[in-house]
Order: structure tokens, then C-alpha cells, then sequence
């Protein structure tokens, strides 16, 4: 197990490199297409024997400006991407009184892991789910549904927080964070290009400038496009599907009891209700796939998640042979 967590750990290195050099393509390709086409358009009005030629200066300036967006995405994910996790969930802080059980469960985790109390927190939502997040041990938090404090025994629980204390122990969930902040960047910016591409070409009356702008924008927004619903969710995806397997077993590891956790499992089988306050950026971070339960075809290309039939099989053969 521990060669495989090594290995995920070198693939994912990879992976988020690979979404750098994405980011800095994305300027390449900007910059290449605004020294085309503004090359052209000056060629247009030039004088006989003249040529404009501005190097290879767009490129780089494209370049330079993308990795510096990456960058800044990444410190923001790293700073601040818990507490937006948290936030767009509606996840609030568990009454340590009346989340007793909770808390006492993720301090004796905790103390087995060798790691300070992740801090626990509580999402009003009848359907039952659970996601870790946080950039470090010490800066990591556990959330739960209030749906699966009610279906969930203790020892179900227990199951779940330890599934989700082997994400931290792991450093998945850091992993998960910095990529899916990358995502939802390059999501949001182009909505914003594809807006400044309108309202470009509403007002860039007769100038000849004008047209370039609008197609420059417009093409950053598509690049960004690609990578925030294509490229992005694919990178996520290889991330995440093997690192769920690897929590179950590691988690196990940690509770000393297989049991616990496939039976809060087969109890995630049967739930239909949606996880409300989930989406696509954050769905990766549940122990069970929220959007397994909207029925979206097209989603099903996007899984985060291993079958949940496939992970309870893993889990039964663990409890037919000799105790963990």
C-alpha cells in the first residue's frame, strides 16, 4: 500500500505540472494568435515596403501572464482554498456538545495518526456524505453531512473519519484543492473574457483594432474554456478515482476495523438523495460522488470516484480474510 501511496504521490507531481505547462500553452497559443493577427492587420495599412514584426514578444508576454495567473491560483488555493471549500458548502463549525460523538471519534484518529485534531464541521443536508479538506495536517478540517450523522452507527462513523483522516495523511486533499481552484479559475475567467468579447465588440464601433481585440479575447476565453471543462476535470479525475481505493484501505489500516466502513458504504449505495451544496469543483472531495445520484449521463465521464460496487468488493474481501 504504502509503494502505491508513493506511487499516486509521483503521478500526481506530474499531473499538476502538466497543468502548468496547460496554463502556459494557453499564453503561448494567445500571444502566437495576437502576433498573427495583428501582424496582419497592420500589414493592411502599411505602406509599400513596409513590415511589421514584433518577434516573438507576444508569445512570451502570453506565457509570462498565464504562469503568473497559475502561480497566483495556486498561493490562493494554498492560502485560502480550504475556507472557500467550506464556505461554498455551507459547512459550519460542530457543536462540540451536540457533535460529541464526532469529535471524540476524530481526536482518537488523530491521536493514532500522529497528527494535531483536524477541526470538524457539519453541513445541513439530509443526504449522507463527508469530504476532507485542508492544505496541511494542521490545517485540515473534516466535514460531515447532518444526513450522515442520522444513518450512520458508530461504528460507520468511525469507518467514515478514518477514511477521510487517511485523505489528509495522504495530502490528497491538497492535491484536490490546488486543482480544483485551478478549474474554477479558469471557469471564471472565461465567463469574464467571453463577457469582455461582447461588450468589446458592442462598442469597438469602426476601428480596426477593434475586430482584433474582440477575437483575441474571445479565443483566450475558449482556450480557458477548454481547460476549466475538459482538460481540468480529466486531470482531477486521474487524481482522484485510485487515491478513493487507497483511503478505504489506508482508513481501515487506521480503524482496525473493515466492518465499519463497508457497512457505511453499502449504506452510501442506497442513498438517492443529491448532495445540494455540492458541485462539480468539490465533488471530488466526498467519500461518495454526489452527482453519482443526478443520473447525468455525461457525468458519468467525469467520475471522480472508482463504482462504490467496486469498493465494497475491496472491502469484503478484507473482512473474509484475516483482520486488519
Amino acid at each position: 500500500m504504502y509503494n502505491e501511496i508513493a506511487r499516486n504521490n509521483r503521478r500526481s507531481t506530474i499531473f499538476i505540472g502538466l497543468f502548468f505547462v496547460i496554463w502556459i500553452a494557453i499564453g503561448a497559443v494567445g500571444g502566437l494568435l495576437f502576433k498573427s493577427l495583428s501582424s496582419h492587420a497592420a500589414s493592411n495599412v502599411a505602406a509599400p515596403g513596409q513590415t511589421v514584426n514584433y518577434g516573438l514578444a507576444p508569445i512570451f508576454v502570453g506565457m509570462a501572464i498565464c504562469a503568473f495567473l497559475a502561480i497566483l491560483g495556486i498561493l490562493y488555493s494554498l492560502k485560502a482554498g480550504a475556507r472557500m471549500v467550506l464556505r461554498v458548502s455551507g459547512a459550519v463549525p460542530a457543536d462540540p456538545v451536540r457533535y460529541q460523538q464526532l469529535h471524540d471519534l476524530v481526536d482518537a484518529l488523530a491521536i493514532g495518526e500522529g497528527i494535531p485534531k483536524p477541526d470538524v464541521y457539519v453541513i445541513e443536508d439530509p443526504s449522507p456524505n463527508a469530504f476532507a479538506t485542508g492544505v496541511s495536517s494542521d490545517k485540515a478540517a473534516i466535514t460531515f453531512t447532518t444526513g450522515l450523522v442520522q444513518v450512520m452507527n458508530r461504528e460507520e462513523l468511525e469507518g467514515v473519519a478514518g477514511h477521510e483522516m487517511s485523505h489528509i495523511k495522504n495530502h490528497d486533499i491538497r492535491l484536490l484543492l490546488v486543482v480544483s481552484t485551478m478549474i474554477g479559475m479558469a471557469a471564471l475567467l472565461a465567463s469574464i473574457f467571453w463577457r469582455g468579447a461582447f461588450f468589446a465588440s458592442m462598442g469597438r464601433g469602426s476601428g480596426r483594432n477593434g475586430g482584433l481585440i474582440v477575437i483575441v479575447i474571445f479565443a483566450a476565453g475558449l482556450l480557458l474554456a477548454i481547460v476549466g471543462f475538459i482538460f481540468g476535470p480529466l486531470i482531477r479525475l486521474a487524481l482522484s478515482r485510485r487515491r478513493e481505493s487507497l483511503a478505504d484501505v489506508s482508513g481501515v489500516e487506521l480503524t482496525r476495523n473493515p466492518a465499519g466502513l463497508l457497512s457505511a458504504l453499502k449504506k452510501l449505495q442506497q442513498n438517492d438523495v443529491p448532495f445540494k451544496k455540492m458541485n462539480h469543483a468539490t465533488a471530488s472531495m466526498c467519500i461518495d460522488d454526489p452527482l453519482r445520484h443526478h443520473g447525468s449521463w455525461i457525468h458519468r465521464l467525469y467520475d471522480t470516484h472508482p463504482p462504490i460496487e467496486e469498493r465494497i468488493a475491496e472491502l469484503e474481501k478484507m473482512v473474509s480474510g484475516p483482520q486488519v
